[in-house]
């Protein structure tokens, strides 16, 4: 316990794997990771039943499904949490190249499902949405470009990355996916942020992604139907933020109880979008509070953990891994409550979807392994030498 609270201890040479990974990992962020999974399998059990009936599958079919998936998933997070900077830096661009390389085919070889947007890859006995997997990729790339920007005689990794960082959320936007462009963007401003760029590129960038809203909500049906419906004064209650609100004010602060919410049996979504109000509907406020707090848990030790680090690319790329897992579970609950437009964004861990949930495996894995103790990178090994 007093490793957990105070640090873990300095590694020593000829350790074996696996105690010298259990006393430099993050252990409270495994242990988040591992209470969000639980709990995204208890929400499962009551918000998938009546899609598995709709579906004529068995009862607990998407559960079962999932609980899958999430143990893949967590599986995936150990093995990445295990690799060093160097490996994850370079499994991050090359899953970023595969990953975009497939984006950029989606029109041809991709899918919508009825619902739009061209973001799927169908394969026959289930779908990808190769966008999930470009997030840590991404992050993973362009905090190489900025990193390797600030070396001596270094390429202009700061003019790189925006340019990537624009290509990206354009090709997104196109899909139409709105929701995944923006959190590239966050990432990157983050990201450029950390790696000390002037504030007149960050205003610059949010500049041109307001003019991109503006473009984008007189060109798209889609984007204005979803900014139209947000500031609407009042909500539909017949559609998925109507039956989402409803379910929120209904919940309390303890809840309707166990089994005896209704919302899942209206919303399409409530299994993967829309968990939450499913969640704050049987068990109240108090489970959702407690949610928030296992994400920002996560979020916070593992910024604090980066503050020790003197290597820039894993600074960086981390702080980008944190602020955009933070981001995307900050977004799927705020649509859900009507703070900000509609996303179409899961809840990492808890919502239902092989893509997200794997893809949060990687994600994570890539950010144990950045955050994981390393004396040669702590500040302060620096001013013990003097500076």
């Amino acid at each position: 316990m007093t490793e957990m609270v105070f640090g873990a201890a300095p590694s020593r040479a000829g350790d074996p794997i696996i105690p010298k990974y259990w006393r430099t990992v993050d252990r409270w962020s495994l242990a988040c990771v591992l209470a969000l999974f639980l709990m995204g399998l208890l929400l499962g059990l009551a918000a998938s039943v009546p899609l598995a009936e709709r579906n004529n599958q068995p009862t607990f079919y998407y559960v079962t499904r999932q609980a899958v998936f999430g143990g893949m998933a967590l599986a995936v997070m150990v093995i990445f949490s295990m690799m060093s900077p160097r490996q994850v830096r370079r499994l991050g661009v090359i899953g970023f190249m595969i990953s975009f390389a497939i984006v950029l085919m989606l029109p041809w070889i991709g899918t919508d499902f009825g619902k739009g947007a061209t973001r799927w890859l169908s394969l026959g006995f289930t779908s990808i949405q190769p966008s999930e997997f470009l997030k840590p990729g991404f992050v993973i790339f362009g905090a190489w470009l900025l990193a390797a920007g600030q070396s001596v005689g270094g390429p202009p990794g700061k003019t790189f990355s925006f340019i990537l960082t624009g290509i990206v959320c354009t090709v997104l936007a196109l899909q139409p996916d709105f929701g995944q462009a923006a959190l590239i963007g966050v990432s990157w401003g983050v990201m450029y942020f950390v790696a000390g760029a002037p504030i007149i590129v960050l205003l610059v960038a949010v500049a041109i992604a307001a003019a991109g809203g503006i473009y984008a909500y007189g060109a798209s049906p889609h984007f204005a139907g979803r900014i139209n419906g947000f500031l609407s004064p009042e909500v539909d209650p017949h559609t998925q933020l109507g039956y989402a609100a409803n379910a929120i004010q209904q919940g309390g602060f303890f809840g309707v109880g166990v089994g005896e919410g209704t919302v899942k049996w209206s919303l399409p979504d409530a299994h993967t979008d829309f968990i939450i109000a499913v969640a704050a509907e049987e068990y109240g406020l108090a489970i959702v509070l407690v949610i928030i707090a296992l994400y920002g848990t996560i979020v916070f030790r593992s910024l604090m953990r980066l503050l020790r680090e003197t290597d820039m690319f894993t600074r960086i790329a981390g702080t980008g891994l944190a602020c955009a897992f933070g981001a995307q579970a900050l977004i799927n609950m705020a649509v859900a409550a009507r703070l900000v437009p509609a996303k179409g964004m899961t809840l990492p861990f808890v919502s239902y979807g092989g893509s997200s949930v794997l893809a949060s495996g990687i994600a994570l894995g890539m950010l144990l392994a950045l955050t994981r103790y390393r004396p040669q990178g702590k500040m302060a090994s620096l001013i013990g030498r003097g500076g």
